[in-house]
């Protein structure tokens, strides 16, 4: 009988880097305690300490801040920085996320052909096959004294409702979940897989303690589905909605989900034993987070991407245009009760680009500062992060009012009777992009009213909206596909599209201008 053996296996797994990688807030380059080069210096050590190590990065990596954004779409010729530090860091596989297709598929591809590591997804298949579109969608690891270790590589199967078709044209998304099940029994019973390890770019749709749903089922976040219904999984990497998870577990699997902005690592410790067969199975498992605020960013990667860094930095310190009054956003949750003149600004720039009379636009975080005396690129970028485009959508009265009742669920009344954020908006990730402010129309939202009945004195042209009237309204593209669940957008008329990225068009409306002015018309009003 063949002796009884154990072994130790270590898995480091980042996700929802989303572009951090030097320690710095582009708004103003102060110092942070996160980013990818401060997780770098651990993962090094830990892959010095421990024998057996696997390293995964678990998807939206190369989307997020000023310096992806550059070497994405302003520097296309030169590699791409994110990905080298990847191969620096020996990264044994990625798993794309949703935000990797914001910038099309010529970029998924440059990013790719750099990559010497596998790109897995096993739901994301070439359109009209069940081919894969990265290829083959996981990876076999073998380890001393025979051990087999299966990585699978899922991506959240939502990407079409977010996503503009040209970027994602020639893919198809399946349920993570059905191709889970597809394909975990090959890795174990071709590839005589021992341990499964699988990797979602997606989140949990439900409490992972009590079952209890904890949002509405589209299809965005399967990890409860996976760990319920696909047999076999040991460990289940999530992301996506930037949650911290250590050590938990939904049945026999271990769950894992390691925050976001290289804020922490997850590090999964497990103990395999041998059967006398030769086959192996997990005797102990457990996980916990790595701070990165316990490290120095990596000098050696650091230097390496100096050159990089100081081509952003050139970029973002380019002058725009000067401002007459204020426009820094002090106090966001008062810019959202009455309108600011930055949200004013921005729905007034996307109107004039789309040729329309009416516009809605979100202050996207809290950490938007709004503009200064004088304004630059850096500027812009803090406030608009995400590379948007525009549609115009024709609507109905009754669409519009139906998504300011929408939008007014942000708000909630407190024990104290103070309006405040919706928790629902705050958890599991913040969600402060979902809540609009429109232009071109009036309105009043009572927020002491249930919610579906709060929109008040909705005008446009200062004459009661007509419900069944046709109206022509300017919108970024992930909230016209019907992100944020604005499902009476869905399947409406596409009037029109302007497809210049949202920072390109702020940054030459201000250069024309030279000089802008803080103003607000006080359209609309929240109240409660």
């Amino acid at each position: 009988m063949k002796e009884l053996t154990t072994m130790r296996l270590t898995v480091l797994a980042t996700s929802d880097i989303h572009g951090h990688v030097v320690p710095i807030r582009y708004v103003d380059n102060a110092a942070t305690d996160y980013g990818l080069l401060k997780l770098a210096t651990i993962i090094k050590q830990m892959r010095r300490e421990q024998e057996n190590t696997l390293f995964i990065d678990n998807g939206d990596l190369l989307q997020g801040t000023p310096f992806a954004y550059y070497h994405a779409c302003l520097d296309t010729l030169a590699p791409h920085p994110i990905v080298n530090i990847m191969n620096e860091l020996h990264l044994d596989a990625f798993i794309p996320g949703n935000h990797e297709f914001n910038y099309g598929l010529n970029f998924v591809g440059r990013a790719k052909r750099q990559s010497e590591y596998p790109w897995l997804s096993a739901n994301l298949l070439k359109e009209g096959t069940d081919e894969p579109y990265f290829g083959k969608p996981y990876r076999i690891f073998a380890f001393p004294g025979g051990a087999k270790v299966g990585l699978l590589g899922l991506t959240t199967s939502y990407i079409p409702n977010w996503e503009q078709p040209v970027n994602i044209e020639g893919l198809s998304f399946e349920s993570a979940t059905s191709a889970a099940k597809r394909w975990i029994p090959v890795m174990k019973n071709t590839e005589g897989a021992d341990v499964v390890i699988v990797s979602y770019h997606g989140g949990f749709e439900r409490d992972w303690n009590t079952g209890e749903e904890t949002e509405e089922q589209t299809g965005e976040n399967e990890g409860w589905q996976l760990c319920r219904e696909v047999d076999g999984i040991d460990v289940l990497i999530t992301g996506h909605q930037h949650r911290r998870i250590a050590g938990a577990r939904i049945g026999r699997t271990l769950i894992v989900q390691p925050g976001y902005q290289g804020s922490c690592l997850a590090r999964i410790d497990l103990r395999l034993q041998s059967r006398s067969d030769g086959t192996w199975f997990v005797e102990e498992s457990g996980a916990d987070l790595i701070e990165a605020s316990e490290a120095q960013a990596d000098e050696t990667l650091l230097a390496k991407i100096q050159q990089c860094e100081k081509h952003t930095q050139s970029w973002l310190d380019q002058p725009l245009c000067e401002v007459r009054g204020e426009m820094r956003v002090a106090d966001h949750m008062a810019a959202r009760l009455k309108e600011h003149p930055l949200v004013e600004l921005i729905n007034r720039i996307q109107m004039e680009a789309a040729g329309v009379d009416i516009s809605c636009t979100s202050l996207f975080d809290n950490l938007a500062p709004g503009f200064g005396p004088k304004v630059s690129m850096r500027e812009v970028t803090a406030n608009y992060p995400f590379p948007n485009t525009l549609k115009v959508l024709r609507l109905s009265g009754r669409d519009i009012r139906e998504a300011l009742e929408w939008t007014s669920a942000y708000f909630h009344i407190a024990n104290d009777g103070a309006i405040e954020v919706n928790p629902s908006y705050l958890h599991p990730k913040p969600q402060h992009y979902n809540y609009d402010m429109w232009e071109g129309i009036g309105y009043a939202i009572n927020v002491s009213r249930p919610e579906g009945s709060r929109v008040e004195e909705l005008t446009y042209r200062d004459r009661p909206i007509d419900l069944d009237g046709q109206y022509d309204v300017v919108m970024n593209h992930y909230r016209a596909s019907g992100g944020g669940n604005y499902r009476m957008f869905r399947g409406k008329p596409i009037v029109r599209e302007v497809t210049v990225d949202m920072t390109e068009i702020i940054a030459e409306y201000l250069t024309k201008a030279g000089t802008v002015h803080a103003r607000t018309n006080n359209n609309w009003r929240v109240y409660g």
